[in-house]
């Protein structure tokens, strides 16, 4: 079944839309939350929760690529429960895939509003397009897919170092572009 139908049931509140969600987009999303969850039970839970926040979502929500809506919200998702799972451990703290890049955006403010948000997530993107395709393809395995590395290596057939130098290059020019339009670090 195509996007536009399934969000066609979601606002018709028709049930069958969760089972066309999980039939059409249930093995990405375990595939997202598994870069970011260990255990079976999280990642799981992870999914199910996006079902239900999909349900109460839309509408009024009508995303245009339904694809790229759930996978966020998967991601997000799994680093919310990261963040749970963790936070009642004193000094316990796991490294999120994200940290090292969320970094560049970290001046001892919160990007507190949606305005600020969105206008570093354009600036991002169109420093992104601007560059070469391979590091764009690479950046988008690590910092949203959440792969690991080693799992960019074996699917891309690059070089740890190759892959390590081209994502640092790429947060730097990111973050350079930040400076100049007024995010510091």
């Amino acid at each position: 079944m195509d996007d536009k139908r399934i969000i066609e049931l979601l606002f018709a509140r028709d049930e069958q839309a969760l089972r066309e969600i999980e039939e059409k987009y249930g093995g990405l999303c375990r595939y997202i939350a598994s870069n970011v969850l260990a255990m079976n039970e999280d990642i799981e839970e992870c999914c199910n929760d996006i079902l239900l926040a999909i349900w109460n979502a839309i509408p009024p929500d009508c995303p245009a690529d339904l694809r790229a809506y759930i996978g966020k919200a998967v991601r997000n998702r799994a680093h919310e429960i990261t963040r749970e799972a963790n936070a009642w451990k004193r000094g316990g703290r796991v490294q999120i895939v994200g940290d090292e890049f969320l970094s560049l955006l970290d001046d001892g403010t919160d990007l507190v509003s949606e305005f600020e948000a969105k206008r570093a997530g354009e600036i991002i993107s169109r420093v992104l397009d601007e560059g070469n395709r391979q590091d764009k393809k690479l950046f988008f395995m690590r910092y949203w897919m959440g792969m690991s590395i080693e799992q960019i290596r074996d699917q891309t057939g690059f070089g740890e170092s190759r892959i390590k130098m081209s994502l640092f290059r790429t947060r730097k020019r990111i973050a350079a572009q930040l400076g100049k339009e007024g995010f510091t670090k």
